[in-house]
C-alpha cells in the first residue's frame, strides 16, 4: 500500500499468450502464498505442474470465466488515471490529503485463510446473551450491506436500523472499556501489510490522513495501541465514538451515528487526533480548515459508499482505491464503474501490487502444459529479491 503514495501506479510488466496472462513474481513470494491460494484464487487463474510454480490447474467449470481479466486491476479509463496521477505530482504533498475506511480497508478481509474481525465484530461483552443478539443482527444484516439488488435508499434505512440496535445493545448490555481492551487483545484483527509504513511515510512528509470508519472509534484507538504501539500525529478518526461513566461502563455515544452508507467530510466536525488520545501532543495539528484546503485526494476504502467520505471536500483531482473483498461476481463491474482502481483479496491484490514495481516483474514464455488454459499463468522466479510483504 506504501506504494501506492510513492508510485502512484505505474504499469504492470504482463503478457497475454493464447488467451492467458503471464506474470512473473520471486519464488520466496511464490511458496509464501501457495498455500493460501486456493481460498481466493478463482479456477480462471491457473499454474503449471513445473517445479518452477505452483500446481494448481484450470478448473472446467468457471462461474467467472467470461469476466475480463483487465477488471480485476484498474478500471476502464486509464487515460483519465495517469492524468490523475500527473496533476497530483505535480501540486506536490502539501496539497495531498489521504481519506480512509477503516475495517476491510486499512485491515485485512482474510487473516490465515479466516475472515478477519471488523471493530464492531471484534466486540465481547462479556454477556453471551447480548453478543448471540449482536451477531444476529449481524447475519441479517450484513448481507443486504452488500446486496447489488437493495436500493440504495432502503439499504440507507436498513443501515442506520442496524446501527442503532446495536448500540443500544451495547448500552444495554453493560459494556466496559476493559471489556474493549480484552476484546482488542484476543481479536482476529490486523492491518494490511504496509499500512503502517505508508503512515509513516505520509506523516514524514506532513501529509494528513483522516480515518472515517462506521465501526467504534475507540476500538480503532485500542488495535492501533495494541497492533502498532506507536501514535502518528497526522492522523484524525471520525468514526462512532463512546462515553463512558466514571467507573468506565458505556452510558452514551456522541454526536449522529456514522453507519457504512453515510460517511462524509460533514462529519468532520467529529473527528479527534490520535495523538491526543496517546498522551502524545508534539507535531501539527491539522485544523478543520486546513484540510479543507488541500484539494487533492487519495481515497481508500472497500464500499461504494465510501465514495462519499470525500463529500463536502472541494477537491480538485481525487484518486479512488477500491478494496472489493467479498462477492466478487456481483459487485465486480459496480466498482470498476466508482473506482479509478479496484483491489480484490490475496493473489489478485499481490499481482496489482507486483504492478508498482516493474524491475520484479519479468515475462517468461507460457509453457506446453498450459495451452489452452484462458487464465492467468503464475510464474515463480528462483531469484531472490528484496520485497515489501505480500498485501492481502
Amino acid at each position: 500500500m506504501i506504494m501506492i503514495l510513492k508510485r502512484l501506479l505505474s504499469t504492470m510488466n504482463s503478457h497475454r499468450v493464447q488467451g492467458s496472462t503471464i506474470v512473473s513474481i520471486p519464488l520466496h513470494l511464490a511458496n509464501a502464498i501457495s498455500q493460501q491460494l486456493h481460498h481466493f484464487l478463482p479456477s480462471k487463474y491457473c499454474c503449471t505442474s513445473s517445479p518452477r510454480v505452483w500446481n494448481r490447474c484450470c478448473s472446467a467449470q468457471n462461474k467467472m470465466e467470461n469476466q475480463d481479466l483487465s477488471k480485476f486491476t484498474i478500471k476502464g479509463d486509464p487515460q483519465s488515471l495517469q492524468n490523475k496521477i500527473s496533476q497530483i505530482r505535480m501540486a506536490g504533498p502539501s496539497k495531498l490529503q489521504v481519506i480512509a475506511d477503516f475495517d476491510g480497508t486499512l485491515t485485512r478481509y482474510f487473516i490465515n485463510g479466516s475472515r478477519g474481525q471488523s471493530s464492531h465484530g471484534l466486540l465481547q461483552q462479556g454477556n453471551p446473551e447480548y453478543d448471540a443478539k449482536r451477531q444476529a443482527l449481524y447475519e441479517y444484516y450484513h448481507p443486504l450491506e452488500f446486496s447489488p439488488t437493495v436500493p440504495l435508499e432502503e439499504k440507507t434505512k436498513l443501515m442506520e436500523e442496524w446501527w442503532g440496535k446495536t448500540h443500544g445493545l451495547l448500552i444495554e448490555g453493560g459494556l466496559t472499556y476493559d471489556a474493549i481492551k480484552k476484546s482488542v487483545s484476543n481479536a482476529l484483527i490486523a492491518f494490511r501489510d504496509g499500512v503502517v509504513k505508508l503512515f509513516e511515510f505520509l506523516e514524514e512528509r506532513d501529509i494528513p490522513v483522516l480515518i472515517f470508519s462506521a465501526g467504534l472509534a475507540d476500538i480503532i484507538e485500542e488495535v492501533l495501541r495494541q497492533k502498532v504501539h506507536k501514535s502518528f500525529k497526522n492522523i484524525k478518526i471520525v468514526s462512532n465514538r463512546m462515553v463512558f461513566d466514571k467507573d468506565g461502563h458505556l452510558v452514551s455515544f456522541k454526536g449522529k451515528t456514522i453507519h457504512s452508507l453515510n460517511k462524509n467530510e460533514h462529519a468532520l466536525d467529529m473527528a479527534a487526533p490520535l495523538h491526543e488520545h496517546f498522551g502524545d501532543t508534539d507535531g501539527p495539528n491539522y485544523d478543520n480548515a486546513s484540510v479543507k484546503n488541500r484539494t487533492n485526494v487519495l481515497l481508500l476504502g472497500d464500499h461504494i459508499g465510501d465514495l462519499g467520505m470525500s463529500d463536502g471536500l472541494k477537491y480538485e483531482t481525487r484518486i479512488s482505491v477500491g478494496f472489493l473483498n467479498d462477492n466478487i461476481e456481483n459487485n465486480l463491474d459496480n466498482y470498476r464503474n466508482a473506482f479509478d482502481i479496484v483491489y480484490l483479496p490475496t493473489m489478485l491484490a499481490l499481482l496489482v501490487y507486483r504492478r508498482l514495481s516493474p524491475p520484479q516483474l519479468q515475462i517468461q514464455p507460457l509453457e506446453a502444459s498450459t495451452s489452452g488454459c484462458n487464465g492467468i499463468l503464475v510464474v515463480a522466479d528462483d531469484e531472490e529479491v528484496s520485497t515489501p510483504s505480500i498485501p492481502s
